[in-house]
C-alpha cells in the first residue's frame, strides 16, 4: 500500500488553510484553524519554509506566506518537502540499497517508469485545485462501472 506520511498529510491541509489567507498566518493559528497541535504544525512550517514552498516572516507581524501562487504549488511539492523524494520502492530512491538482487533485477528499470508517472500525478495535482470551490472535473475521473454478464446464458 503506497501512503503518505501524517506530516505529510498534514502539510497538505496546513498549505491548503494558508491559501485561503489574505496575510500571514502563524504556526498558532493555523493550529487554531486546523486542530494540529502547535509543535507538529510548528515542524511542518519549518519544513516547508526550507524547501522553499513558504517563506517565513519575522517580527510583530511575522508568520507565514505561500512562496508562490497556489497555481505554481504542486502536492509533489509539499510531499517532498516533508517525506523527501517520492519513492516507491527502495532502488528507486537511488544511492545503496540493501536488496541482493539490485545488480540483476529486472523489474529495477520498471520501477523507474512506474515511480516517475506516480511523481508526474502528483505534481500535476495544484494547491489551487485542492481548494477550488469545484474541483477540476480532469482530476477526479470516475472509473467505469464494470460490465457484467448476469442474466445472459
Amino acid at each position: 500500500m503506497i501512503r503518505l506520511t501524517n506530516l505529510a498529510d498534514y502539510a497538505v491541509v496546513l498549505m491548503c488553510e494558508m491559501s485561503h489567507a489574505d496575510s500571514r498566518m502563524s504556526a498558532q493559528d493555523l493550529s487554531a484553524a486546523t486542530s494540529i497541535p502547535v509543535p507538529t504544525v510548528a515542524k511542518i512550517l519549518n519544513a516547508l519554509g526550507r524547501a522553499g514552498v513558504l517563506n517565513s516572516h519575522r517580527g510583530l507581524k511575522g508568520g507565514f506566506s505561500l512562496a508562490k501562487s497556489a497555481d505554481d504549488i504542486s502536492v509533489a511539492d509539499i510531499v517532498e518537502a516533508i517525506d523527501g523524494p517520492i519513492a516507491l520502492t527502495h532502488c528507486v530512491e537511488g544511492g545503496t540499497s540493501d536488496c541482493s538482487f539490485d545488480d540483476i533485477c529486472q523489474m529495477r528499470p520498471r520501477w523507474q517508469v512506474i515511480n516517475g508517472a506516480v511523481r508526474d500525478a502528483l505534481e500535476d495535482v495544484k494547491l489551487s485545485a485542492l481548494v477550488a470551490n469545484e474541483p477540476d472535473q480532469t482530476l477526479f475521473k470516475p472509473r467505469e462501472a464494470p460490465r457484467t454478464t448476469a442474466g445472459t446464458k
